[in-house]
């Protein structure tokens, strides 16, 4: 599981440090791709294994299945850390979400995501505002 907020910056190679916390879960290798509000994932071969056998069961007759599975396996990368627990996040995956500079990485539960700090702040602070009104319009799928 994958829990916690972190703040680390892209170097001028494009390389950015994996918390080490997050590590011992990734292992070596690890798939980096697009996310949804504006940030990349990074998914275990594990979890993008589920993933992509539930991507399978989607109706490919339907434009939006072809957009969604090209938007996230198109440019997906396969990744590993080097020795100082670093990865290149290539110009494709960072230039779209602007990713340029200062990161927040950020534990999701089953994935981690990184975000430029400027639209993670944005996007928190709404979240923020939001998270009573969501909770409880949530509460029904968090019952048993």
């Amino acid at each position: 599981m994958f829990i916690g907020e972190y703040a680390h910056n892209l170097d001028s190679k494009g390389r950015i440090i994996i918390p080490s916390k997050f590590r011992d879960e990734l292992h070596s290798r690890f798939i980096l791709t697009r996310g949804l509000d504006g940030c990349l994932t990074i998914y275990s071969l594990e979890q993008w294994d589920q993933i992509f056998a539930k991507l399978s069961k989607l109706p490919t007759t339907k434009k939006a299945t072809r957009q969604y599975i090209h938007m996230l396996t198109s440019r997906a990368t396969e990744c590993t850390l080097d020795n100082q627990g670093r990865i290149q996040i290539p110009s494709f995956l960072a230039k779209p979400v602007n990713i340029t500079k200062e990161c927040v990485i950020v534990g999701v539960n089953d994935h981690i995501e990184i975000w430029d700090r400027a639209t993670w702040e944005s996007y928190y602070d709404e979240a923020s505002d939001n998270f009573e009104e969501v909770a409880e319009s949530l509460t029904d799928f968090l019952v048993e």
